[in-house]
């Protein structure tokens, strides 16, 4: 996580005495001890400022450039592995409005850290009319996190908050009184910190490489600014100053976040081809979203058997996965490609949804969107409108979503009522991803929303374009297909692409008919709309009925 700072490399028969000079003097972060067949051994000293909190890393025998964040090292103190102590501070700021109740925040917080490699020794919070400039929390609680430091022996803060460079410099000044130092992180630095362990595709690490450094930029320490350099060049009385070492970080971090937005242009471009490849084929795309460990991952798992990794913690998926699907039920689209995105949270920092936005851009142009909701989660509506904000935020939420309350063998409650309660709403559906409840109710709930995609097609095919018959009973839902002797008269739904290729033999014999198979496929009512919905209300309480009794008696499964 070290991105353009100087480091000074040694051989084991240096000295200590020296490596304590370097060290006082602060002319390096810290020195490498190369050692045949072993790689390099890191000592940091005099860095509280950096955003991993390690005494001693060992980095793999290769060719690191230090640069970049292709690498990251684990925590090894005396060999082992060992968690962080840390304290975490809530804010309630009532200015800011937010869905969730600090109660919830503060819980979460302490998830993010314990994913992050955190152990939280204590929590402390405070409720405020509005931030304070100077360290966004007042005078008094600055000195009650300070004595809780001393008394757990810990040094490392996390806010549940964004703070500004400003803040989080104030803030290690004042709570390093009584120690030596003290690592202040916000929400955004944690969060980058769990992406960061969690990247494994090369796209992956490009954007959380990309947010790091955008976080970082203005972050930057002026602990070198006593290593000017003379400019060398001009004549008597032109030299001056040169370039001093925060001009050069800077200069190194902004060309690196250059380079990489060319790199994620690349990889926008990409992934646009594959989608026009994949509209060529006709194949929908459906994609997993939903709020952070909500079980997105198991509920793939259930339908296709993806065999992706699943974790009950935050951020347990970062690399979208998408895997070509058949499942039994499906009439209208068999094959289906079904795709596992990064899970959302509340506070979800800008710059990650600026990095990520070549894999979110899948979200945006997936056919249908299903909502995976943790129904046994207390805050579990909260964390639906903190998705929900995030796809506007992308222009992806008016797709065609069907909402999954996941977890029910887990909810506090009747699974019966969840299950009726989900069925008298519209594309809803209750299912428990880990024992296959409900599953076979979404299959059939898919199929709906995969036939409203449909479009009306009424057409009389010449038999010297039977070529055409495959492809068409392929993706379309026939109502009539009638042998005539000047050709084939076939009345139904279809997906666009076909309804194109058909637009020169189309004609217009039945109206009536084409009109209720447009009705039928925009889910438009124009007779009597009272009746119909209340018809439709009914249907959907008989189908909740129906699937619970059949649940009972254990006749679905998938």
């Amino acid at each position: 996580m070290l991105t353009g700072h100087a480091f000074t490399y040694i051989f084991p028969s240096v000295s200590s005495p020296s490596l304590s000079l370097k060290f006082q003097k602060k002319l390096c972060l810290g020195l490498f001890a190369f050692q045949h067949k072993r790689g390099c051994s890191l000592h940091r000293k005099n860095t509280p400022w950096l955003l991993f909190w390690r005494n001693y890393v060992t980095i793999p025998k290769v060719s690191a450039d230090f640069t970049r964040f292709d690498w990251r090292c684990s925590l090894t103190s005396s060999g082992e592995n060992k968690l962080q102590n840390c304290i975490i501070v809530g804010v309630d700021c009532i200015s800011e409005a937010s869905d969730f109740s600090l109660e919830e925040t503060m819980s979460e917080l302490q998830e993010l850290c314990q994913t992050a490699g955190l152990c939280v020794l204590a929590k402390t919070y405070q409720r405020l009319e509005t931030p304070n400039p100077v360290t966004f929390v007042g005078t008094g609680k600055v000195n009650e996190i300070r004595n809780l430091l001393v008394l757990h022996d810990c040094d490392t803060v996390v806010f549940d908050c964004e703070l500004s460079p400003s803040q989080q410099k104030n803030l290690e000044r004042k709570l390093a009184k009584d120690k030596q130092t003290v690592i202040v992180l916000d929400r955004t630095a944690l969060i980058l910190d769990i992406f960061a362990q969690h990247a494994k595709t090369r796209e992956g690490k490009l954007q959380v490489e990309l947010a790091l450094n955008q976080y970082r930029l203005p972050r930057l320490t002026r602990m070198w600014t006593h290593l000017e350099r003379q400019s060398g060049a001009g004549g008597v009385g032109l030299r001056g100053p040169g370039e001093t070492q925060i001009e050069s970080d800077r200069r190194l971090l902004s060309s690196r976040i250059s380079q990489l937005k060319d790199d994620l242009e690349y990889v926008r471009s990409h992934r646009a081809r594959q989608r026009k490849k994949r509209r060529h084929f006709e194949v929908p795309v459906v994609s997993l979203v939903g709020y952070t460990n909500a079980g997105k991952s198991t509920l793939l798992n259930a339908l296709t058997n993806a065999g992706v990794l699943v974790q009950d913690k935050l951020f347990a998926t970062l690399d979208p996965t998408t895997r070509r699907c058949r499942l039994s039920g499906l009439h209208v689209h068999p094959d289906i490609l079904m795709t596992d995105t990064v899970g959302f949270i509340q506070k979800l920092p800008t710059t990650l949804v600026a990095a990520f936005r070549a894999t979110l851009e899948e979200i945006a142009a997936a056919d249908i969107l299903l909502h995976v909701v943790d129904i046994s989660s207390p805050s579990s509506y909260s964390q639906q409108k903190a998705v929900m904000e995030v796809l506007r935020e992308i222009g992806a939420a008016e797709k065609n979503m069907v909402t999954v309350w996941n977890k029910i063998d887990r909810f506090q409650g009747s699974t019966d009522s969840i299950r009726l309660k989900a069925a008298q709403m519209d594309k809803h559906v209750a299912v428990s991803a880990v024992t296959g409840e409900g599953l076979q109710d979404l299959v059939y709930i898919l199929e709906e929303t995969l036939s409203s995609l449909l479009v009306p097609i009424q057409a009389l095919i010449p038999y010297n374009r039977c070529d055409l018959l495959p492809r068409i009973h392929q993706y379309s839902i026939l109502d009539v297909e009638d042998y005539r002797p000047d050709g084939i008269y076939i009345l139904g739904r279809s997906t666009r692409n076909v309804a194109l290729l058909l637009a020169e033999y189309r004609c217009v014999e039945d109206e009536e008919s084409l009109y209720l198979c447009s009705n039928h496929s925009s889910n438009e009512n124009s007779i009597d709309m009272e009746q119909v919905e209340e018809e439709q209300k009914w249907k959907r309480l008989a189908k909740g009925r129906h699937h619970q009794k059949a649940a009972r008696i254990g006749t679905y499964s998938v």
